[in-house]
């Protein structure tokens, strides 16, 4: 087994709003079932796995692209989203943040005992790859959040984060049991987060020689681990250009406005929505079938719906509405059936690649930007700090607003 990757993440402190949590556990299981559907239960673990798809994930819900606050946000939604139908989609999610992570190993057995997996195998990788993050690679972060994916054949993937109030950064690590074959020598497959210095590792492969002479001593073995794939994100909160990779960003505009859209079931798609909606889809379409090198710019998918904070602009409600309409037209059948609208789905990818071999982003990013939020009120566009506004306003109410507390 391995560790999939990490990333470093600017640590945030805030409440998501229900207004957007409701929007987030909507929209995230029309992505999760349309993954399924197309490339089957394992690839959603995969997906998961993946720091990189996992921030850009967390962009098209409308979470801030780079903060902490990402994590326990995604993993919150997609449990809501996931658990009512994990029969259907032979996907479970256990644990989560604080508290709930405690629950993983009864949760687990709960699964094992209606599945007829091994569930004390699976109780025994969750608290290793806890164990191994929190005590075998001793880089200064604690543990705070432990979500255990698995699929009904006992294939998973973890999720978990850390905090280090020292730097103000917190460390999200990525699991994918495919890739693992020991705990304790080379175990992961990534982690994100940016180099601080020296740490003690003593899962890395070099350190075997360590690793026996503790267990010599001590006659209990250590745990520790080796960095593989990493996302480090910077600490300034808005959206620059550096951030975003033009190009594409600019396929995504240029086919939201029906420039280069040349088949038929691009035209199905197009058809009844408008321009703004097509941007929010042009970037749903390449979280459900784009290919890893894609997911390198996580900034970009925040142009989906915005950003809780208002960066790169307001979470744009209606918008956010649309497209998760539209998602679940695909899925319930609403429109066509499940081939013609998944190869619609396709074709919004196809064209975007057509577009971006054959034209440049077009306006300049601080344009676009003013553009972004000067027509997000248009759309509904709202942030959490509209909801602080209400709040301040009639403090002898209750804020229903505000209900999910990150950290």
């Amino acid at each position: 087994m391995k560790r999939s990757g990490y990333a470093d993440l600017p640590l945030h402190y805030g409440r998501v709003p229900a207004w957007l949590a409701q929007r987030m556990t909507r929209l995230g299981r029309a992505v999760i079932e349309a993954i399924v559907r197309e490339y089957g239960p394992s690839e959603v673990l995969r997906r998961f796995s993946d720091p990189f798809w996992f921030q850009c994930f967390g962009a098209v819900l409308g979470m801030d692209w780079h903060s902490s606050g990402i994590t326990t946000s995604v993993m919150g939604a997609v449990k809501r989203a996931v658990t009512p139908m994990s029969h259907e989609l032979g996907i479970h999610i256990c644990g989560g943040r604080g508290k709930h992570s405690r629950k993983t190993p009864h949760e687990l057995m709960d699964i094992a005992a209606r599945t007829g997996i091994d569930g004390d195998h699976l109780v025994r990788c969750s608290r290793l790859s806890a164990k191994v993050d929190n005590t075998a690679v001793q880089d200064g972060f604690q543990l705070y959040l432990h979500s255990f994916l698995l699929t009904d054949d006992g294939e998973w993937t973890v999720v978990q984060q850390g905090l280090n109030n020292a730097t103000g950064l917190a460390r999200r690590y990525h699991w994918h049991s495919p890739g693992i074959r020991s705990f304790v020598d080379e175990p992961h497959s990534s982690i994100y987060g940016q180099n601080r210095g020296m740490i003690i590792n003593m899962v890395d492969h070099g350190a075997a020689r360590a690793r026996d002479a503790v267990v010599e001593m001590t006659k209990e073995p250590s745990r520790i681990i080796s960095e593989v794939a990493k996302l480090i994100l910077p600490r300034h909160h808005e959206v620059r250009a550096e951030d975003v990779d033009l190009k594409r960003l600019g396929s995504v505009l240029a086919l939201a406005n029906n420039i280069g859209v040349r088949d038929f079931e691009t035209l199905l798609l197009v058809q009844g929505l408008g321009p703004r909606t097509m941007q929010s889809l042009a970037l749903v379409s390449e979280v459900v079938h784009g290919t890893p090198a894609r997911f390198r710019d996580p900034a970009r998918f925040s142009f989906a719906h915005g950003g809780k904070d208002g960066h790169p602009a307001p979470v744009v409600t209606g918008v956010y509405d649309e497209t998760i309409d539209f998602m679940h037209g695909i899925l319930k059948g609403a429109y066509m059936d499940w081939s013609d609208r998944n190869r619609a789905l396709k074709a919004l990818m196809r064209s975007r690649l057509h577009i971006e071999d054959t034209m440049d982003p077009g306006a300049e990013f601080s344009a676009l930007l003013a553009r972004e939020r000067s027509q997000a009120p248009l759309y509904g566009g709202r942030t959490v700090f509209d909801d602080i506004s209400r709040s301040r306003a009639r403090t002898h109410e209750k804020n229903d607003d505000e209900q999910l507390t990150l950290f």
